[in-house]
């Protein structure tokens, strides 16, 4: 995992580029985070730090994290999550870490815990096309037969069935950030974000693509670039 920030998603909004163009985005309040402790591979066995994100009083904990934080010696916080690193990097414990951690236009990658549905039936869960809904049919939204006769005599593992469906950890990758927010921590991510308001998310560098900065072109130049590509004759094999 790449480095990032622990943030709260607060809800969805829409900017304009300097090209006029608008986007539709999530405002996440990301940070500040605090590093509580850095894990190295000489202790650990691994690299790693560990971030705080909300402080809050340590009564308000349960006593094994109380005893930790008090052990650690940089506050309470109401969550802590570990980012694995490749590299050491110059981090120190009690750094504050912030939106400056990103770039405008910077590919991320946003964690979040998806909205939890319930029990649902298998049409809405999976998207079956249900059965005949004419001609006498009893069965409409109804599972029916889900295994065979004699072979194999069961169902098989992983077959889709009603059930639970949400409250899952999703990961969305590639999303542009379009602007920040430096004094109110805020930071605007280009499409949806999983969760609801107020819920917490993780916002970390793209792992696929690190470092790339998607600034918005003029629709001029994008119209050029198609007609270019557009007019450019297919080289043949000569004879």
């Amino acid at each position: 995992m790449g480095i990032g920030l622990l943030g709260k998603k607060l809800g969805m909004t829409h900017v304009y580029d300097e090209h006029g163009r608008r986007h539709s985005v999530t405002a996440i309040e990301a940070g500040p985070c605090t590093i509580v402790d850095i894990r190295t591979p000489e202790k650990n066995g691994y690299q790693a730090l560990q971030l705080g994100f909300e402080t809050v009083d340590a009564k308000d904990l349960n006593k094994p994290r109380a005893g930790q934080a008090k052990k650690e010696g940089q506050g309470a916080f109401r969550h802590v999550r570990e980012f694995r690193l490749r590299d050491k990097g110059e981090w120190a414990v009690g750094q504050k870490l912030t939106v400056d951690l990103f770039q405008d236009y910077e590919l991320v990658d946003v964690i979040g815990i998806s909205i939890g549905k319930g029990f649902q039936g298998g049409m809405k869960r999976w998207n079956w096309s249900g059965g005949p809904e004419t001609h006498g049919s009893m069965s409409h939204r109804a599972p029916g037969a889900s295994g065979s006769g004699t072979t194999p005599g069961r169902v098989y593992k992983g077959h889709h069935f009603p059930g639970h469906m949400g409250q899952d950890r999703v990961t969305v990758q590639n999303l542009r950030i379009i602007q920040r927010d430096l004094e109110h921590n805020l930071i605007l991510v280009e499409g949806s974000v999983p969760g609801s308001d107020n819920d917490v998310v993780v916002v970390r560098k793209s792992i696929k693509r690190p470092g790339i900065i998607r600034k918005p072109q003029a629709l001029q130049t994008v119209v050029d670039e198609e007609q270019d590509e557009k007019g450019k004759k297919p080289v043949g094999k000569k004879k």
